[in-house]
């Protein structure tokens, strides 16, 4: 039986279930190493994800967005077969690295260069609104 953190067992958090998968998903693909990868802020409202995917040419990587996840993989075709090497030291493997995005957080394009693989994503600012809600009388 799995047991529910606290934080999600409060009235004040209803509906709040996929958030909770969210961060289960995040947790895991936290534990991935390969490739590695930065994110940084550069600008109100922008990030961008780079990963280090040297050897990796663009036909080599797919990058996909479903839902609120943005997968990025790579599959590298294997060298010729006669190849012998000394010391094999730069990772050949392919690799899935997934992200799970913010609500309105938008990809706006992908770049290779120098053997890094940029992703850029925006947050459009949205103004801030109240709502009034009407009391209906019975």
């Amino acid at each position: 039986m799995t047991t529910r953190p606290l934080l999600f067992d409060s009235p004040f958090l209803l509906g709040f279930d996929q958030t909770r998968a969210l961060i289960d998903r995040a947790a895991k693909a936290a534990a991935e190493s390969y490739p590695p990868y930065n994110v940084e802020q550069v600008g109100e409202g922008s990030v961008r994800i780079s990963l280090a995917v040297a050897g990796f040419a663009p036909d080599d990587l797919a990058i996909t967005l479903e839902g609120r996840q943005l997968t990025i993989a790579g599959k590298r075709e294997t060298g010729a077969p006669d190849q012998a090497f000394l010391h094999r030291g730069i990772a050949a493997r392919g690799f899935v690295r997934s992200f799970v995005l913010a609500d309105g957080l938008d990809v706006d394009g992908a770049r290779l260069e120098h053997g890094l693989l940029h992703v850029d994503l925006t947050r459009p600012v949205a103004a801030q609104a109240v709502r009034r809600i009407p009391i209906n009388l019975d």
